[in-house]
């Protein structure tokens, strides 16, 4: 699903240029999950961003279900991102002016990919079906992550990116909401990569890679 190879990427600062990534290997299954850990500034969040084409890379490739995202063109990325991913962040950037049934329907409505059948099942596992009528102010953040996660799995990608989806959540919530994405996960037959700080939510996960000033520090591909 996933095949990283000898990626580099470095940010120019007022202070001069800042190595993010240097030489990242990884490779991921189809089915699999992964946890991406590390401390803050470690590289995770911009290789997560690579991969969601939201970013270029300096140097490398990037292949993925397939293409390979670092010789496509700003236009193949924007269709990358619209029909072949779920993104799901920690704010969880519901449209607000949306109804929950709207915002779940939102991505797989661009991907060309509405199943009225798997979003009737999404909102039952979710716990939605109640809430379908309602707008995201109306909800408490728990809800609100059910929703970021619905919306993200509607199209059924074949990649979910997830960067600290539990991060502004209490820990029973969290726990709720990792069980929740995991078998959905399962359901929709998609691939995980999840960005976490918490060593609980990756222990859920199959396997886990930490890294460090921009390399792959254990958990490293063999």
């Amino acid at each position: 699903m996933l095949r990283i190879q000898g990626l580099h990427k470095t940010y120019s600062t007022p202070q001069g240029p800042l190595p993010v990534l240097q030489g990242i290997d990884l490779h991921l299954e189809r089915g699999a999950s992964l946890a991406l850990m590390g401390e803050s500034g470690s590289g995770k969040s911009t290789l997560l961003h690579l991969v969601a084409g939201l970013d270029v890379a300096d140097s490398g490739r990037i292949e993925a279900a397939g293409q390979v995202l670092t010789q496509m063109s700003e236009r193949q990325l924007a269709r990358w991102r619209r029909c072949d991913i779920g993104l799901i962040f920690q704010q969880f950037n519901l449209i607000g002016s949306l109804t929950v049934a709207d915002n779940l329907a939102f991505q797989a409505r661009l991907a060309g990919r509405l199943d009225p059948d798997w979003q009737r099942e999404l909102a039952e596992r979710l716990g939605l079906s109640a809430l379908l009528q309602r707008y995201p102010e109306q909800l408490s953040g728990g809800q609100q992550q059910r929703v970021a996660l619905g919306r993200a799995l509607a199209s059924r990608p074949p990649l979910l990116l997830a960067d600290e989806p539990t991060g502004n959540l209490d820990e029973a919530t969290s726990e709720q909401a990792l069980d929740l994405m995991l078998e959905l996960l399962q359901a929709s037959g998609s691939t995980l990569l999840m960005v976490t700080h918490s060593p609980l939510v990756a222990a859920r996960l199959a396997r886990r890679v930490v890294l460090k000033a921009g390399r792959i520090v254990s958990g490293a591909d063999r």
